[in-house]
């Protein structure tokens, strides 16, 4: 998975340096009969565009509001068999974790991957252990903002090898994203950029 995004990262600026190196090469006679008149304004249209204009916000307003995960949460107190129930009703494999009575004070987060090392593993009852006493702690998460380009979320995510990252504004949690939505959101905008630069080759600008 992770080669895979990597690939992603070098795919879009080897291919765009590709098709801008063809633009630039091509005879002075040719460009200057071609591009004359759509040159400059053409030019200024990719770069307003750009490689990385897609947020973190526009991933959650495709996914829509019933699942951007803003409803998605468990409290320190619930059982860990809970919010494992909770993750396979909505087929999800991570839980914001709030504080018990402050749906928006977020205290942690609770993940597939802490039920297996912290729970099977060890031999401990899911029903009979908090979330509070196996969830990563405030302290110690990793979250985006609504603004945060979601390359860079991309990059926060497999430099920490985590698939799951909390959104959160100054009012608090208001949703979550996964490495799905992320590579998802990457490789919809590459392919978009890829249609616009070769529409500027085709002249379709």
């Amino acid at each position: 998975m992770q080669g895979g995004i990597q690939a992603i990262f070098s795919h879009g600026n080897v291919f765009k340096n590709a098709v801008l190196r063809h633009i630039r090469v091509g005879p002075t006679a040719v460009r200057s009969l071609m591009f004359a008149r759509r040159e400059s304004t053409s030019a200024a249209r990719i770069e307003e565009h750009g490689f990385e204009s897609t947020t973190i916000s526009d991933v959650l307003t495709a996914k829509g509001k019933k699942q951007d995960g803003s409803w998605l949460w468990c409290t320190t107190d619930d059982s860990v068999y809970d919010a494992v129930k909770s993750m396979t009703q909505h087929n999800v494999g991570a839980l914001v974790v709030v504080k018990p009575g402050e749906h928006k004070s977020v205290a942690g987060i609770i993940t597939e991957r802490d039920y297996l090392r912290k729970i099977i593993v060890q031999g401990r009852s899911s029903k009979s252990t908090k979330v509070g006493d196996i969830m990563t702690e405030e302290n110690k998460l990793i979250t985006v903002t609504p603004d945060t380009k979601v390359l860079k979320a991309m990059q926060l995510m497999t430099d920490n090898r985590i698939r799951h990252i909390p959104v959160i504004n100054d009012s608090g949690m208001i949703g979550m994203v996964s490495i799905g939505d992320v590579v998802r959101a990457v490789v919809s905008e590459h392919r978009e950029e890829l249609n616009r630069l070769n529409a500027f080759i085709q002249g379709g600008y």
